[in-house]
């Protein structure tokens, strides 16, 4: 057991001693499931712009989508207003299927709830938000 101080591998040190910043591919590693729900987002936004055009849903709902996108890519470059935007969304939704597995008793409704329950308490960990900027 020495007591040396310990180095970080995440940063290297340049030639005249200053320390390099952290590449953003580093930085999310150590948070793989940002991407994830970064891809869900990507995916629910996918579904609405798919529900659009075939007249399913309302051309309001676009409005969500461009939202999904947003937060879904700004969550990927760790930025904190992307943080609350899907923080939001994943309350909402989480809500919204609850309130409709309780009018249909429909299991896949209560499956997505709890993926957005998941997901909520992911991104409240304070080891996600210290990383956020």
């Amino acid at each position: 057991m020495t007591d040396e101080p310990k180095t970080t591998s995440a940063m290297s040190s340049g030639i005249d001693g200053k320390v390099a910043p952290e590449s953003p591919r580093r930085t999310l590693i150590p948070l793989p499931g940002l991407g994830a729900i970064a891809l869900y987002m990507m995916l629910l936004a996918g579904i609405n712009i798919l529900g659009v055009a075939g007249g399913h849903t309302p051309p309001l709902f676009l409005i969500f989508s461009a939202f999904f996108i947003a937060a879904a890519l700004g969550l990927l470059l760790l930025l904190r207003w992307a943080w609350a935007l899907a923080l939001a969304a994943v309350v909402m939704l989480s809500g919204v299927f609850g309130w409709r597995f309780a009018e249909g008793h429909a299991l896949p409704y209560l499956v997505q709830g709890l993926l957005n329950l998941v997901f909520f308490l992911y991104l409240v960990r304070t080891e996600v938000r210290a990383k956020l900027h």
